[in-house]
């Protein structure tokens, strides 16, 4: 049992020896078979004397592991024809100077919800002119802005489509006169997308897809060839699509990672049966923060809440417990859920592979604490 003690010293040898619950923010928790599979593969990848380390690139081992990844991705969000699935290294920032690079020709437009979608916008007027459409900046990015307009003479309109450190999310795919394009980073494969609807979709691996080191992207082939500018061959997408990826060494052992994450996903159910668990495990905890009197939302909106990055504060009126709660989740096996520092409070990522187990001791903790005071 927890001993009574001052919060921030009472943590027993039981505690430390008991289950970890992942929530950190990315990089993320994995499957534990996945991280089984890795390591097997580490050693010795399918029984022929190698690591997947160590292979060539060019190999017919790692061609099927990339191959696979690759069809999978498609498989899983129906990505059609009219689409190619490539992966790149520099994860999605360096896709915030790729899509301009590729596609801004003249304008380009962006709605701001947060500080990736910040980023992305500050480089994309290293190559032309940027109209942000609209932006929740106002109210630290705790809504995601309505009725605005998508300027019909925009090379391009760019959304982020989760937004982790401010808990939001756009969960509807947007009808755009120009090529939407999507930093689907932290909620790719956590819901059905309409992916037909978008020209190009990117993001970082290291919430649902895999590892770290890799970033998927998903393009429309015709929006590409269109600007006048030169482009380096490592950034423009028309390399990786005609050279399946494998213009130079791409992140082996992260692809093969995002590989079984990606034959994981399917065995479960795939997308459809993922986003049923992914919106009871948010249900839950938002519903226990929205009754717990220590809890309050940073999102008031409850159709902008996200379903991967439940972002909470202790009520004005125990704000001065902050600490001995975080500490008190730390010694019941939380990790990561302290909030990031622009928000304060907490944030629970919810990723596909966090178990429902995983939120059901997240939300014990909290009814206990309450309990204590």
């Amino acid at each position: 049992m927890y001993k009574k003690c001052s919060w921030v010293n009472c943590i027993t040898d039981k505690s430390k020896k008991m289950k970890k619950h992942n929530f950190n923010a990315g990089p993320s928790i994995i499957p534990e078979q996945v991280k089984e599979q890795t390591a097997k593969g580490i050693l010795d990848l399918n029984g022929i004397g190698l690591s997947v380390m160590e292979i060539s690139h060019r190999s017919k081992e790692f061609s099927a592991i990339i191959e696979e990844a690759a069809s999978l991705l498609r498989e899983l969000l129906f990505v059609p024809d009219s689409h190619s699935v490539v992966f790149t290294h520099g994860g999605a920032s360096l896709n915030f100077c790729m899509v301009p690079y590729n596609l801004l020709e003249k304008k380009a437009a962006y709605l701001d919800t947060g500080s990736w979608s910040s980023k992305a916008i500050k480089e994309a007027k290293l190559f032309g002119e940027v109209e942000v459409v609209a932006s929740s900046k106002d109210k630290n990015y705790t809504y995601i802005p309505k009725n605005f307009t998508i300027p019909a003479n925009a090379d391009y309109f760019h959304i982020t489509t989760n937004n982790t450190i401010f808990g939001t999310e756009i969960k509807k795919d947007f009808n755009s006169p120009v090529p939407l394009i999507a930093d689907a980073s932290s909620d790719i494969l956590s819901r059905p997308m309409d992916v037909s609807k978008y020209g190009l979709i990117y993001g970082g691996a290291q919430k649902n897809v895999g590892p770290a080191g890799v970033a998927f992207v998903i393009i429309r082939k015709d929006i590409l060839g269109k600007v006048t500018r030169p482009i380096p061959s490592m950034l423009d997408y028309r390399i990786y699509i005609e050279n399946g990826s494998l213009y130079n060494t791409p992140a082996c052992l992260s692809v093969y990672g995002c590989l079984l994450m990606l034959r994981w996903l399917k065995n479960l159910g795939g997308v459809k049966a993922i986003h049923k668990i992914n919106l009871e495990k948010a249900k839950i905890l938002y519903d226990e923060i929205d009754r717990n009197k220590l809890f309050k939302p940073t999102v008031p909106n409850e159709e902008d809440r996200s379903i991967m990055n439940v972002t909470f504060v202790m009520a004005d009126e125990y704000q001065e417990k902050e600490a001995d709660f975080l500490q008190y989740a730390i010694s019941q096996g939380m990790v990561g859920i302290k909030g990031h520092r622009s928000v304060g409070g907490f944030r629970a990522s919810i990723y596909n592979p966090l178990p429902m187990e995983s939120v059901k001791a997240l939300i014990k903790a909290m009814k206990e604490f309450e309990a204590k005071l």
